[in-house]
Formats: structure tokens, C-alpha cells, sequence
């Protein structure tokens, strides 16, 4: 019987501490949406075909070249997502990853551009939602979240199958997810 009692307070205590693990990265966060005007950052990226759970080297990738190589210090990074891996074979997914630069003036973008590729994002009225950044869990769990109520909010409305955009803005600790109208 002590056995039983042990193996219940155990559960319980597992339990208990996968909901607040949950509550923490931003789980029971209500996920709404607003219509506003983006867009208008400076992206240097890399074109990725291949499933999405590559994207963290790729993006280390970018943000460590121009840490190291250029001396330049990026906070946001992004990824711009083509492709549904609902409808599209891992393998064919399409996606640019990078980082976002801010406070450059046209001539180090210039020089930017003769070792990456760098263009900034067209100003467009976008639908958007906002989750929690409190590290990568955050990421697996906005994914969870965010995806299923941006597809039911666009066939509600309906609206195109248009990319989606992934912000993680570390120093306000957040993940802007947005999509043109």
C-alpha cells in the first residue's frame, strides 16, 4: 500500500510540474490577432530547402558570420516560411532564415550585400499575434498554439495561404508571427 501511495504522490508531482513547465512558455497564452501595417526590416538570410527543424543551425549560421565576421550584433532573428509541411514533403520545404539588422546606414548595407543576401521586407498590411519568448520550448510551444489558430482565423476570413513570418524578438521576449492579408 506505502508503494501505491508513493508511485500516486509521484504522478502527481509530475503532473503538476509539466503544468507549470506549460504555463511558463506561454501554453495557456490566448492567442489573438490584429490587422496592422509591417514589415520594413533589413534581412540578411540564407535560402533553406528541408525541413523546418534545421532552421536553429541556419540561423546560427547568419548570426555568428556577422557576429565574427562583420562585428555586427543582431537581437531578432527570423524565419519566413513558404510552404505548409502539412501539404509539402519535408525534404521540398522552402524557407529563408536569418537575422534581422538594425541601424545601418546604406553604405554597410551595400557592403553586406557583397557577401550574403540581404533585402528588406515590404511594408504590407499583415495579420499578427505575438507569444512569449522564454527560450526554445517557447518556440515548440507557439508552434502548437499559433499555427492552428492562424489557419482557422484565415479560413474564417477568408484569406490566401500567404508565407508566414516568424520574428523571435529576444530583447522584448517575444515571438511576432505574422502573414500578409
Amino acid at each position: 500500500m506505502n508503494t501505491l501511495k508513493i508511485i500516486l504522490v509521484i504522478v502527481i508531482v509530475l503532473i503538476i510540474l509539466v503544468v507549470i513547465v506549460y504555463a511558463y512558455y506561454g501554453g495557456f497564452k490566448t492567442i489573438t490577432f490584429r490587422v496592422e501595417e509591417q514589415g520594413g526590416e533589413t534581412i540578411v538570410y540564407e535560402e533553406m530547402i528541408g525541413d523546418y527543424s534545421q532552421t536553429p543551425k541556419v540561423q546560427d549560421k547568419v548570426y555568428h558570420a556577422l557576429l565574427n565576421d562583420e562585428k555586427i550584433e543582431t537581437t531578432k532573428g527570423f524565419g519566413i516560411y513558404y510552404d505548409n509541411p502539412k501539404e509539402v514533403e519535408k525534404s521540398k520545404l522552402r524557407s529563408e532564415i536569418g537575422c534581422i539588422v538594425e541601424g545601418l546606414d546604406s553604405t554597410a548595407i551595400a557592403k553586406l550585400t557583397e557577401k550574403y543576401k540581404v533585402k528588406t521586407l515590404p511594408k504590407s498590411n499583415c495579420i499578427v499575434t505575438e507569444f512569449p519568448y522564454k527560450g526554445v520550448v517557447s518556440v515548440f510551444i507557439g508552434i502548437m498554439k499559433v499555427y492552428p489558430a492562424f489557419e482557422k482565423y484565415c479560413k474564417q476570413h477568408g484569406l490566401s495561404n500567404s508565407p508566414m513570418i516568424e520574428i523571435y524578438d529576444i530583447p522584448n521576449k517575444k515571438i511576432i508571427y505574422r502573414k500578409e492579408k
